[in-house]
């Protein structure tokens, strides 16, 4: 029922079935690890932007842009 009324609404499900599937994981030796965790954990790597200093929000905003670009370069 959940699964058709996310359908209806444009999302893809990703709800397991009742019964897992035989044959244990299958995660070959690593943790899977979703995307927003991923950049949230990158983002840590930044000291100023765990705790918010700034006063002024658009200087946080552009130290949070900054962190991205860098991010993003490194890639």
């Amino acid at each position: 029922m959940a699964d058709q009324q996310m359908r209806a609404r444009g999302y893809i499900p990703h709800l397991p079935t009742q019964t897992p599937p035989k044959g244990g994981h299958k995660t070959k030796g690593r943790a899977r690890r979703w995307v927003v965790e991923r950049t949230h954990s990158w983002m840590n790597n930044y000291r100023k932007l765990r705790v918010r200093y700034e006063k002024k929000v658009a200087n946080f905003e552009a130290l949070l842009h900054l962190a991205t670009a860098i991010i993003c370069w490194r890639m």
